[in-house]
């Protein structure tokens, strides 16, 4: 395995009750069972700061619901590449778009243990939807894995999905890592990307740069809040879809982008902190 892109947050924790999981905080903070008191630590250190905090992880699952639901019905898209897919949870990619077209394929990745054991459990009668071992924040591993050349073809467009994972990325390459990714992808491809965001103004940079040391500096060790041009580098090439009828091709908070709805209440400032955007491939 090449350490090109290696970072604290590439190594799988497992079952480990003494460090905190990525797929464990994200569990926790969904309402999940699958998590420890280490993993529910670092939600409640948040917590002091930004009470709020669970919502990055809604915020955050609704934008994967909704772009995939897009991916699936609007673009046609029938082969899906999930890069971290955390454990399972109510509405996962491969229910979202198995829903609208059940021949899309979906081959889910992630290199921790325990999140592969719970969805291959969970995919036995599936024949449509697989799990890779491999380290996302290697592309080459990704890419090369036996279980994704088999059941993805790059040949044909696919969706690479990058949901809530690059901000668990901490190095300073990560548009390097997504170029390698999207240079792999035929053209029509689409990438789906959600990342902790700071927004830049005052009130909400502190908030941001308050979570970002202490997600970094909890038991987990990663949670990176980057700007809106460092998170663009991400889809280098791509031609953003417009995230509603009244804007161009951009970045967009992940309750805003397509919502479903008329909201009934504002925006709090966490959920002010995480921003989605889906890109195409010429």
């Amino acid at each position: 395995m090449t350490d090109k892109y290696r970072a604290p947050s590439s190594n799988p924790v497992g079952v480990d009750p003494n460090r905190a999981s990525i797929a464990r905080v994200y569990d926790a903070a969904l309402g999940g069972k699958d998590n420890y008191e280490i993993d529910r630590e670092v939600l409640a250190r948040v917590a002091k700061v930004a009470p709020e905090v669970n919502d990055l992880a809604w915020s955050n699952r609704k934008f994967l619901i909704r772009a995939c639901r897009f991916l699936a019905m609007r673009a046609g898209i029938k082969q899906f590449l999930d890069c971290g897919s955390g454990l399972p949870t109510a509405e996962n990619t491969h229910q979202v778009v198995q829903r609208i077209d059940p021949d899309c394929r979906v081959v889910y990745v992630d290199n921790d243990p325990v999140v592969i054991s719970h969805g291959q459990a969970l995919l036995v009668e599936n024949d449509r939807t697989h799990f890779a071992d491999a380290d996302i924040f290697t592309p080459s591993e990704v890419l090369g894995n036996e279980v994704v050349r088999e059941h993805i073809d790059f040949t044909e467009p696919l969706a690479l999905l990058q949901v809530g994972t690059l901000h668990h990325y901490t190095a300073d390459n990560g548009a390097e890592l997504m170029a390698e990714y999207v240079d792999a992808l035929p053209s029509g491809s689409y990438v789906a990307i959600a990342h902790f965001f700071n927004p830049g103004t005052d009130e909400l940079a502190h908030l941001a740069e308050r979570m970002e040391d202490i997600f970094i500096h909890s038991p987990m060790g990663s949670g990176r809040f980057r700007t809106a041009d460092e998170i663009r580098a991400f889809f280098p090439g791509l031609e953003l879809v417009p995230p509603n009828p009244e804007k161009p091709g951009d970045l967009e908070l992940c309750d805003l982008w397509w919502p479903e709805g008329p909201r009934p209440r504002p925006l709090n400032q966490v959920e002010q902190c995480i921003v989605g955007a889906v890109g195409r491939k010429p």
